[in-house]
């Protein structure tokens, strides 16, 4: 679904750009199968509405949370949950993260949830939610 009449200004025009994480968004990534699971399971966590999550369609197939700035340190993430944003201890370190336009070709950066009025943020409670159940859907042993 594109949402082309909100567009934070941190979303480009077209085509996609690098953003420095930790001024407009912290971020939560995960990699491969295992991020598409999460963001799977935060749409339906969230009626449909996960706020902006990010996929790449290439290499790792990372999928990137968005969240609001100052926030990422603040949660207890599981283990395979990477999280980047300002941290105090490290001021030093400046992390990017590709983020795409919401119309055109983006490749290889695409939505898989868009920014919208009501939810500019994927919640962290909410993505907490979404990757202990993911895990768990992991762990749960296959029956035939």
């Amino acid at each position: 679904m594109t949402n082309a009449i909100h567009r934070p200004q941190w979303v480009p025009v077209s085509g996609h750009r690098l953003r420095v994480i930790g001024v407009h968004f912290d971020v939560v990534r995960i990699e491969g199968g295992r991020g598409e699971a999460v963001a799977g399971r935060l749409i339906e966590v969230t009626d449909g509405d996960a706020g902006p999550v990010v996929l790449e369609q290439v290499g790792f197939r990372w999928t990137y949370f968005l969240l609001r700035p100052g926030t990422v340190h603040r949660h207890a993430w599981l283990p395979g949950v990477q999280r980047f944003g300002l941290n105090a201890r490290d001021m030093r370190t400046v992390t990017y993260v590709g983020i795409p336009a919401l119309d055109g070709n983006t490749f290889p950066l695409r939505w898989y949830s868009e920014p919208t009025p009501e939810t500019p943020y994927v919640d962290p409670d909410s993505l907490l939610t979404a990757v202990r159940t993911a895990q768990a859907d992991r762990e749960e042993p296959h029956r035939e």
